[in-house]
Formats: C-alpha cells, structure tokens, sequence
C-alpha cells in the first residue's frame, strides 16, 4: 500500500476481533513510533503497551461518560497508551522557544498518526481516543509528575470496516500566500 492510499484509506475502528497481535507486530508499530520525527530530536513521547484485561477495564473507566471507544478499549488485544514528557519538546537549554507553549502534544500528535498509519498498513485497525479523565489515567498509569498522558489507542484486527466520513474540499481551507487568497489548481 502506497503512502497516500493509506493515509485515505485509514478509518477510526471502535471494534475488534479477539484475535491476538504478535509481539513482532506490536514492535512493528513501536518502530513506526520511534522514527516519528519531533522538535529538535526530543523525542518526548513515552509509550506503554498494555495486554493485562484489569488493566484495560482500570482505563476504560477513566474515559469520559458515553465515550464511543470504550468497548473498543475493552476488545481491543493491546492498547498503545500516547504519554510525553514535559518540558522538552519546543525548549533549548529550558527555554521555551514558541509561544505556542510545549510542543509535546504536537510531536506525540505525529508519532500517534505514524503509529495509527504503520498498524492500519498492517491490516490493523486503532481509533484515537482522547476524551478521557486525564489525571485518573495518569494516576492509574503511575506516571511521574513530568510525564502526562496525551490518548488511549486500541490496536487490533477489525471486526467490521468503517465508512469514510464527508471531506471538505480543499477550496475550503487551502490559501495561496495570505489568508483568503484561494488556492486554485492550475489545469
């Protein structure tokens, strides 16, 4: 599959089969994490893999009520729990160089795509999920005070394909060197 069949062809999966994933697979995904890119190498993102049943009914009551993904969290054969380290990403010698604030969400934001991109290549299904209590998640992780969970990602192998959602055009949001300049494609 080329690059841009799969990043279109990618869907949020909410549902899964039992079927296990190998740890050649998972370290697979873990690979496609690892060779994110991120602000000056940093690398922020901290990654915990869980399999243990408890643990996944432990997380899947620290999402948010009525969230869609919690039976998917549930049935899901691993989940990859997106965490980042604070203070490293948009610093230099611990100063912040944006006024954007820490860039941890924006580099754990590319290395959850590649993970999502890496396992859907795979024949795999995941679904971000981010509507979740934070601090009881962080709390039942076990993370120190300077690591912070960013989302849940439930990896497995589809139990049914998803439709692909209406897309705006890009006229809609592409502009040609100042806002409001329209983009248009040259024939």
């Amino acid at each position: 599959m080329d690059t841009l069949e799969c990043i279109k062809s990618r869907r949020s999966i909410r549902r899964f089969t039992d079927q296990e994933l190998s740890d050649d697979l998972i370290y697979k995904l873990l690979e496609a994490i690892r060779w994110s890119p991120s602000w000056a190498n940093t690398q922020c993102w901290e990654v915990i893999v869980v399999k243990d049943a408890d643990m996944k009914r432990k997380i899947a009551d620290c999402l948010q009520p009525n969230n869609p993904a919690t039976k998917g969290v549930l049935q899901a054969p691993v989940l990859m729990i997106m965490c980042a380290r604070l203070g490293t990403a948009g610093f230099k010698k611990g100063e912040m160089l944006t006024d954007k604030g820490d860039w941890y969400m924006f580099d754990a934001g590319i290395a959850s795509q590649n993970l999502c991109l890496a396992a859907h290549s795979l024949g795999l299904g995941t679904v971000h999920v981010g509507s979740i209590k934070h601090a009881e998640l962080d709390a039942v992780l076990g993370l120190p005070e300077n690591i912070k969970s960013i989302e849940v990602i439930p990896v497995g192998y589809p139990a049914k394909e998803a439709t692909a959602p209406a897309r705006k055009e890009l006229e809609q949001f592409v502009h040609l060197n100042q806002y409001g300049q329209p983009f248009i494609k040259q024939v």
